[in-house]
């Protein structure tokens, strides 16, 4: 090398990154044109590690402190370049900083139902999302699988590849868990440990360390949605002749402070009952042994004797008070001598 074309390089005292933005995982150091300075400093900050690569292979790597590059700081450095051992010039080679901070609230989630047999509901589409989060733990291997000798490498680079790992993980942690999907809820913490778990020599494979890993929600496609609520809220009349009872039961006090009082109430337990019947029948569909003989029809609802002998029968029942009773038993009685 001539004198001139010595003097022309330009030289580098200090090496550093400073990290102005968010979501850079690893940056090279611009070196066109440059040399590094023997005794050149290098400072390399908290939650930052540097590597030297030589002619596309790692051979230093620095953790947080501040260095004077010599033969005795980069000894793989010095052993790759045949250097003797007071040889003091400067030196070609790539630097590229890694952030090692942890990258938080990263999401997850299906962007297509996954297609599950449940034990209760057979074959069914379930979605599901998340949140994980992971710090890069391994730079040598960073860069070799992921990042290579790219100027820079983002959190959004890698999450594209981490997500399709994350749901297709879910997809067989989830159809090999055998939970019923009504008991999943109750489970996702479970699910989650077990997920992270089988996530974990993956991130480990690209020099990733998975931090923490959590459900938030599995749910099903709209229609089957709707399916599972009716199927509560029948579970939850239960019988339907207890249940016609405590409506009729409820409906007392309402019915003396309109106008006749108990009057129709009698009426109104007919049919009631009648539409109960109906529905239990409905109910059991097929499986009834023979058809139910018909009721028999209903005395008159004005016939002052078969009104007194319901309200006698409620009384008896505990469906009404004897106030209530006597009330309507004396209004009846007034409409019948008037």
């Amino acid at each position: 090398m001539s004198l001139g074309s010595f003097i022309k390089k330009q030289f580098i005292d200090v090496l550093q990154w400073n990290e102005d933005s968010d979501g850079t995982l690893a940056w090279r150091y611009p070196m066109e044109d440059f040399e590094i300075q023997y005794g050149a400093s290098l400072t390399v900050r908290d939650s930052q590690v540097a590597v030297f690569v030589n002619e596309g292979k790692v051979a230093d790597v620095f953790g947080p402190g501040r260095y004077t590059l010599t033969t005795q700081t980069i000894p793989v450095l010095t052993n790759l370049k045949n250097w003797d051992k007071f040889f003091e010039s400067p030196f070609k080679s790539d630097v590229y900083f890694f952030s090692t901070r942890l990258q938080l609230g990263r999401k997850w989630g299906t962007p297509q139902p996954i297609t599950l047999r449940d034990t209760d509901f057979g074959m069914v589409r379930l979605r599901a999302f998340g949140m994980y989060s992971y710090k890069l733990a391994d730079p040598r291997r960073f860069f070799t699988e992921i990042s290579g000798t790219r100027a820079s490498y983002t959190v959004d680079e890698l999450e594209q590849q981490l997500r399709n790992l994350v749901v297709a993980t879910m997809s067989a942690t989830l159809g090999g868990s055998e939970l019923p999907f009504l008991d999943m809820a109750a489970n996702q913490i479970l699910l989650a440990d077990k997920m992270r778990a089988a996530m974990l020599p993956t991130f480990e494979r690209y020099g990733l360390a998975l931090d923490n890993f959590a459900v938030e929600n599995i749910s099903l496609p709209e229609e089957l949605q709707k399916a599972i609520d009716t199927r509560i809220s029948m579970g939850m009349v239960g019988d339907l002749g207890k249940y016609t009872q405590y409506q009729v039961a409820n409906s007392m006090p309402l019915a003396a402070q309109n106008e006749g009082g108990l009057a129709g109430v009698g009426a109104g337990l007919a049919a009631g009952v009648g539409m109960g019947q109906v529905m239990m029948d409905a109910l059991r569909g097929s499986q009834a042994p023979a058809a139910v003989p018909a009721q028999p029809a209903a005395p008159a609802a004005d016939d002052p004797e078969a009104r007194l002998a319901k309200l006698k029968a409620l009384l008896d029942k505990g469906l009404v008070t004897q106030a209530d009773y006597d009330s309507a038993k004396a209004e009846i009685l007034k409409k019948l001598i008037g």
